[in-house]
């Protein structure tokens, strides 16, 4: 059954971004070119009203919004849709000048003052409802304009406020989270050690710079507090469009950042419709190959697509040539905007946006990459590279509402990176929680498996193999979780530095891995090693059908206490030569591996082909450099091969209609190096 973001079919993969033409209302040629533009580069949405708010609102209690609907109505009646954001990511002047208590206090002590952009206190009750007041307006005036496509609220969420407001709100979700009972709190946080006891929630402050910064709960919390804080504004905002637009079906998104450190994404997705995010990677950089930058951009589409997996999601926003903020803010190779593209619909997304249609004559974003130049003209490079990616697009009509299935998962959890990386005892550096899901992710790809990225709190039901590296902190009752899923014939992929906490950050006692995942892996852990990179350590195989060369271990090493596990492999340097250092223990129906140490991957091989073949999963190694991605539709599937090397790639045996070129495929295909193709079966 396909599933269409916008609440309807639109018979089109969604091509366009953001468009700012209260910039230009000055000049009307440009506003008439733009849309002549529009229509040559195959663009059939907008983005509209983002950072807008000042032209809407040039005083307070002055509307001025006949602008945006003569936009509105412009771009609809050359059948092009409209994205509305709210415009509460950057205020005008007259509102911090007049009401200063809106603006954030820094993690000093020190309030802001105005400028840049997100400078507000999520908590102030004024803030809000100034702006309900615009987002009424907004809602009321083009609401129910036929040419609006869905509610965009504010824009990149980020950033925290220590103000005095903030501070009580997180003593009262200090309450509520711990049963009103301060000695729970006193428990859970250990605050015995260094006496810091408190005797009433009252005495709690947030992790100022300056202040308290050593109890690992407390900096915990006060993250999982300021994503709360952000989905509880958010959704004031979501309350005012739906309540006051005469068209209550029009679905709402707010656009993520990758892996954005400050907030965890999966509260906020609870209350919007669509999953959209802004992908900005570092192409033709001198850290890694070409296909590497590709393999982490389609992880990180995985990891959005994750926390709606049902439907598709939305690419709100790339570059169409340069960014102007990277450190070396490269251009975009020829060829490389279509793939990227391609990418983002193979991996689940229904759109292809930009940030942005024309480049701006000043301020912060002036260089900042545009389908239209400061040139101003059609002729250029990044013009026609778009115009050719909106003509590639219309002829993937068919796969929009299809949806992604996979049999294998990597768990990624938020709270479990900031605990993480919060913990001491580990090195500073090189922990990389996130980066180890993606290697492993990675390595199934390799495989032609794409996997889910899941979180703690999902369902397990329908998956064949698990894989949970550094799951350092336990909650959402994952443990039972995944007992059951082992019992019940799954096969589980434990790492190095799981269990250790609860979800306070308490240690468990009687060690690691704790919750009872001691008991499902068949093992304790008694000791961890860090490694300098100067440091040398394999993992030597056991068993006759894992890869007996060894695998190079970096970083992290545990020393185990095995009891009832099989031993697979064990350390071949060191005081701990000879110790295990890969399990495995049949429980019920499935198995529960485990690796304590990390181990270079290239490597591994013979091992993902074990966890392969015992979950049942179909796989094929994959070339290198070439990726495999399969969305399914009502009656087709679509398979999308992705050659991000330099080297052309054979594929044998492709069957089905090779939806970029309207041709039949019935043999085997030499793909060129940068290119793609797109197979409907």
């Amino acid at each position: 059954m396909k599933k269409y973001i916008f609440g309807k079919k639109l018979g089109a993969i969604v091509h366009g971004g953001d468009y700012n033409p209260e910039q230009w209302l000055e000049y009307p040629d440009i506003l008439k070119k733009d849309i002549e533009y529009m229509k040559q580069a195959g663009i059939n949405e907008a983005t509209l009203g983002v950072f807008s708010w000042a032209m809407y609102e040039p005083r307070e209690g002055e509307f001025h919004l006949d602008w945006l609907k003569q936009i509105m109505d412009n771009l609809y009646e050359n059948g092009i849709y409209t994205i509305l954001a709210t415009p509460s990511g950057a205020r005008p002047v007259w509102l911090d000048q007049k009401y200063p208590e809106v603006m954030r206090v820094d993690s000093k002590g020190i309030r802001n003052r105005h400028g840049f952009r997100h400078n507000h206190c999520m908590s102030s009750e004024l803030y809000r409802e100034k702006v309900s007041i615009i987002d009424r307006k907004l809602a009321e005036a083009v609401g129910d304009h036929p040419g609006l496509l869905m509610w965009h609220i504010s824009n990149e969420f980020g950033g925290e406020c220590y103000c005095d407001t903030c501070k009580v709100k997180f003593q009262d979700y200090l309450r509520a989270r711990f049963h009103n009972n301060i000695d729970e709190l006193n428990h859970e946080w250990w605050t015995a050690f260094w006496s810091k006891r408190y005797i009433d929630f009252s005495q709690i402050e947030p992790p100022y710079e300056n202040g308290e910064t050593a109890i690992m709960g407390l900096n915990l919390e006060w993250r999982r507090f300021t994503s709360r804080n952000f989905t509880e504004y958010m959704t004031v905002e979501i309350d005012t469009v739906r309540k006051y637009s005469k068209n209550k079906t029009v679905p709402v998104t707010t656009n993520f950042m990758k892996r954005f450190w400050d907030i965890d994404y999966r509260v906020l997705a609870d209350k919007i419709d669509v999953i959209s995010w802004d992908s900005y990677p570092a192409f033709h950089n001198d850290k890694e190959s070409y296909s590497d930058t590709m393999m982490e951009s389609a992880f990180d589409h995985a990891l959005m697509r994750g926390m709606k997996k049902e439907q598709p999601f939305m690419l709100m926003e790339s570059a169409p040539g340069q960014v102007n903020w990277m450190e070396y803010n490269k251009l975009k190779r020829p060829g490389v905007n279509e793939q990227f593209a391609l990418q983002a619909v193979a991996c689940g997304s229904d759109t292809v946006q930009y940030f942005q249609w024309r480049k701006s004559r000043g301020a912060a974003e002036q260089y900042h990459g545009a389908v239209i130049d400061h040139l101003g003209t059609n002729d250029t490079r990044v013009f026609k590279e778009v115009a050719a990616t909106g003509d590639t697009l219309k002829r993937l009509a068919c796969v929009e509402g299809s949806v992604m299935r996979s049999k294998a998962a990597i768990i990624f959890e938020w709270d479990n990176w900031w605990a993480l990386e919060n913990a001491g005892g580990l090195s500073r550096y090189t922990k990389k929680y996130d980066k180890t899901c993606q290697d492993y992710w990675t390595k199934l790809m390799e495989y032609g498996v794409e996997p889910d990225v899941i979180s703690t709190g999902d369902s397990l039901d329908g998956y064949r193999l698990i894989i949970a590296p550094m799951l350092y902190m336990l909650k959402d009752d994952i443990a039972d979780k995944l007992k059951r899923f082992v019992e019940n014939g799954g096969i589980l992929l434990g790492t190095y530095v799981t269990g250790y906490v609860n979800e306070n950050c308490l240690c468990y006692q009687g060690g690691f891995p704790g919750d009872g995942l001691k008991e499902l892996f068949g093992l304790t852990v008694e000791e961890i090693d860090t490694l300098y990179p100067s440091d040398r350590n394999a993992v030597q195989m056991t068993g006759s059908d894992v890869s007996k060369d060894g695998w190079e271990v970096c970083d992290y090493a545990e020393l185990l206490r095995v009891s009832d596990a099989e031993i697979l492999g064990t350390y071949k340097e060191d005081f701990y030569k000879g110790m295990a250092a890969l399990t495995c223990k049949v429980s019920g129906r499935g198995k529960a591996y485990y690796q304590a140490a990390r181990c270079v991957m290239d490597g591994m091989d013979m091992f993902f082909e074990k966890l392969l073949g015992e979950a049942e999963i179909e796989f094929h190694k994959h070339p290198k450099g070439l990726e495999y991605h399969r969305r399914y539709g009502e009656n087709s599937v679509y398979e999308f091969y992705l050659n991000t090397s330099d080297e052309d790639i054979s594929l044998q045996n492709l069957t089905g209609i090779d939806l970029i070129k309207g041709t039949a495929v019935r043999s085997d295909t030499v793909l060129p190096a940068r290119k793609s193709i797109v197979i409907e079966k």
